[in-house]
């Protein structure tokens, strides 16, 4: 029952980091809707000029990248938490085991817990990615100020 209530905590640590990133990247995505929405209204008073022209496809550019950074972010979430659900599982059927003295429940017991580190290692892949696709937009934005 140790391993899995570890690997519970352990998760939980990295839910709690990837929820952190979630809300960082969301709130980047409302702040880039608002400047476009900004410069669209102005768009209604006057001309654009070559570099509100400029910004606008920046945004809309920087958006597409969040919204599918916020989406690896989602994945990564899920993943651990049915991590989470397949360790308690784990630890549930380990007590079951133990109390009911049923045997056969070794190898299911073996199928949770493979499963849910499964699930973990997913999720870090999405995590991995995450980060990458996270680097992109940044050297982007640089890239488009210079």
């Amino acid at each position: 029952m140790l391993a899995p209530g570890l690997m519970i905590s352990a998760c939980g640590l990295l839910l709690l980091g990837m929820n952190n990133k979630y809300s960082l990247v969301v709130n980047r995505i409302r702040l880039l809707n608002d400047e476009r929405r900004k410069i669209v209204h102005k768009l209604d008073d006057e001309n654009f000029n070559f570099h509100e022209n400029v910004r606008l496809a920046s945004i809309s550019k920087q958006l597409d990248a969040l919204v599918f950074r916020v989406k690896l972010v989602r994945n990564a979430v899920l993943s651990y938490t049915i991590a989470v659900a397949l360790f308690v599982l784990t630890s549930l059927t380990i007590g079951a085991e133990e109390i009911f003295s049923i045997k056969r429940l070794t190898s299911i017991i073996t199928i949770l817990f493979s499963l849910g580190m499964l699930s973990v290692l997913i999720g870090v892949i999405f995590a991995a990615y995450e980060t990458y696709k996270g680097y992109e937009i940044v050297r982007f934005e640089v890239l488009a100020e210079e």
